[in-house]
């Protein structure tokens, strides 16, 4: 914790001078958020700094494995749910992008089975991408291959569960808008971008 409270010291000091500003601009007149980004929880990646987003930039959702639920207007909690409500309805954002990254711990889950650390509800949410599971057994059984090709098809179901939601698949359908497919590559810091033909690409 000590760690943390240095840090802040820091930000106080040499990083919130500069952007005071900014951030009395944002609490005084409210959030205008670029994009929403659903990104992994894994420490290793940080949205707005991969993105290069100032304060207010970017309306952040991070979840194990960057995973979209599919639309289940219940009484259980649905905190992925709500956070799209929220950015989509009320924040209007023009874009959503879903963020994938390599070495993801939840698609090892997916692909190896939980351990007792996973049992209560990282097996279960992991549920939610069977389907890329299955997807990626069709391309590949090297190890790492489907490895990369399953954290690959974890974005493709989290774009196809968005459009589940009636109140997103309007606003696409009218072109208010738009979905994008990302993944991370940690070890390189390469970014690449889902393409049409479900390739992903690298951002030149």
């Amino acid at each position: 914790m000590e760690q943390l409270l240095s840090g802040y010291r820091n930000f106080r000091e040499t990083i919130w001078p500069d952007r005071r500003a900014a951030y009395e601009g944002l609490a005084a007149h409210g959030q205008a958020p670029l994009a929403m980004v659903i990104a992994c929880s894994d420490s290793r990646l940080d949205p707005a700094m991969i993105f290069g987003a100032p304060p207010g930039g970017l309306f952040v959702v991070r979840n194990v494995a960057n995973l979209v639920p599919p639309y289940q207007p219940d009484a259980a909690y649905h905190g992925t749910s709500a956070a799209l409500e929220f950015g989509v309805r009320s924040l209007q954002v023009p874009d959503i992008v879903v963020m994938g990254h390599a070495l993801c711990g939840g698609v090892h889950t997916l692909l190896h089975g939980t351990t007792v650390d996973t049992l209560d509800f990282v097996g279960a949410w992991m549920g939610i991408a069977t389907r890329a599971r299955a997807r990626a057994e069709v391309r590949s059984d090297d190890a790492d291959a489907l490895r990369l090709a399953c954290e690959h098809e974890t974005v493709v179901v989290s774009l196809e569960n968005l459009m589940t939601f009636p109140w997103i698949a309007e606003r696409v359908t009218s072109g208010s808008l738009r979905l994008h497919g990302a993944f991370y590559q940690i070890s390189t810091g390469v970014l690449e971008i889902l393409q049409p033909d479900g390739s992903f690409a690298a951002v030149a």
